[in-house]
């Protein structure tokens, strides 16, 4: 069978947008098809500085300290304390689904989020504090692709 010089264009067209969405998903650490926790676990620390301390043990991401925080993310948390008012009050204190499964698995209402002012931006940005009810913090810098647990100062 011979094709013509039109449909082999369009075969080659075809097989190199697969050859570039194969490399884009392979950049991206897999197929497309991972699991939540094959995600989450680039988010997490895999090198030796692993060492105790720098990440939490309960959710296995690393820690970000409270005093590391630049003045929005700490302004977004002095906020979080009092209970507002907040800068996009229809969107905090709104229900987190986790639905990419970095965070550890709770009930579908156990997290809240809140925006981090970005100066300068003319949308929400793409940094959050996400609360837990029982009081931990994370920080997304990335819209919820990668979190870091908040280490509040005591």
């Amino acid at each position: 069978m011979r094709l013509s010089s039109r449909t082999r264009a369009w075969v080659t067209l075809v097989a190199a947008v697969l050859v570039v969405v194969v490399a884009v998903l392979l950049a991206r650490g897999g197929s497309g098809t991972t699991d939540a926790a094959s995600r989450s676990s680039s988010s997490r620390t895999t090198s030796s500085a692993g060492a105790a301390g720098t990440v939490d043990p309960s959710s296995g991401l690393r820690w970000v300290d409270e005093s590391s925080l630049d003045a929005q993310e700490g302004a977004t948390l002095a906020e979080i304390r009092t209970g507002g008012p907040y800068r996009y009050p229809r969107n905090d204190g709104v229900v987190y689904h986790n639905s990419n499964g970095v965070l550890p698995r709770e009930s579908s209402s156990y997290y809240r989020e809140f925006t981090v002012v970005t100066s300068g931006s003319a949308t929400r940005g793409a940094r959050r504090i996400i609360a837990g009810s029982a009081g931990e913090l994370y920080l997304t810098t990335d819209h919820y692709d990668s979190f870091r647990r908040i280490r509040e100062r005591r």
